[in-house]
């Protein structure tokens, strides 16, 4: 027996996803604990927050947030009326986020599904973005 697509989309989480966990596993044992998760006092409740250095880090999926890469950037065959407007909901709605929070004086990084593929990138990513207490700036990449 096939899901409908319906049935399919009800299963997918917003939470504690895989790619979120791959992201704070890799933090914990990179030596960054302490972060606090999905914080809704905060723009856009970032997924992993480190409230004392005012870090946040955003965790995307490429097909649903329209990252440029090979999934990202992939069509959907079907629906296209309602996907392609919801895409580009999201990627707007991540923009606006991006800007309160950096109205708010945190830094702000994105992890980006197709990122977790490379894990020691990664690693060097996330360090660099949590090393650099003083710095107040975005790291928004894509």
């Amino acid at each position: 027996m096939t899901m409908s697509r319906s049935e399919n989309m009800r299963h997918i989480r917003g939470k504690n996803t895989r790619p979120e966990l791959i992201v704070r596993k890799l933090l914990r044992e990179l030596g960054f604990p302490g972060y606090r998760l999905h914080r809704n006092d905060l723009p856009g409740k970032p997924d992993v927050a480190y409230l004392g250095r005012r870090k946040a880090i955003m965790i995307h999926g490429c097909f649903w947030h329209g990252h440029d890469c090979r999934v990202g950037s992939r069509e959907p065959q079907s629906n296209r009326d309602y996907w392609l407007p919801k895409i580009q909901r999201n990627r707007n709605r991540d923009m606006q986020h991006l800007g309160h929070l950096m109205e708010l004086n945190w830094s702000v990084l994105t992890v980006w599904e197709c990122e977790l593929r490379h894990s020691e990138t990664l690693a060097a990513k996330l360090t660099a973005f949590l090393v650099d207490v003083e710095s107040a700036s975005v790291h928004h990449s894509n």
